[in-house]
């Protein structure tokens, strides 16, 4: 059953809500996941693009090449720089929405891992045996 889900960034200036279950829930284990958060990995739960609803503010956003070289919009807040959603351009109407900015992401499990190439010899993961994991980028 689907479960309304809402988040935002860590001032309170971006509130957005998603009102059907994600697509997948990924870890990804690339450089540029591992910049932005600031840790091992990144999470984010994937929906698709008329799922997303921007409640309040006003996002901002710069373009990257993604580990695989292809184009990915970053958007986030403008003044505590959180990141919200990540839109590849080579995945149409998908928005990978980072996990740690939902209120609540309990319960989200994830289903697949992504850049197995990049991850940290020395994580051990306690994710499900029967998550996907890929190499490099899955599409």
């Amino acid at each position: 059953m689907a479960e309304s889900r809402e988040g935002g960034c860590q001032c309170g200036g971006i509130r957005y809500a998603v009102p059907r279950d994600p697509v997948a829930i990924g870890i990804c284990h690339c450089r540029e996941c591992q910049r932005a958060s600031g840790s091992a990995f990144g999470m984010s739960f994937v929906v698709a693009r008329d799922d997303f609803r921007l409640l309040k503010g006003t996002l901002k956003k710069f373009t990257r090449s993604s580990d695989s070289g292809r184009q990915l919009d970053c958007l986030f807040c403008p003044d505590c720089g959180t990141r919200i959603y990540h839109l590849p351009r080579y995945a149409d109407g998908i928005f990978n929405v980072r996990l740690g900015t939902l209120d609540d992401p309990s319960g989200l499990v994830p289903t697949r891992e992504i850049w197995m190439s990049r991850k940290h010899a020395w994580l051990e993961t306690h994710l499900p045996a029967d998550a996907v994991k890929d190499e490099g980028q899955p599409f």
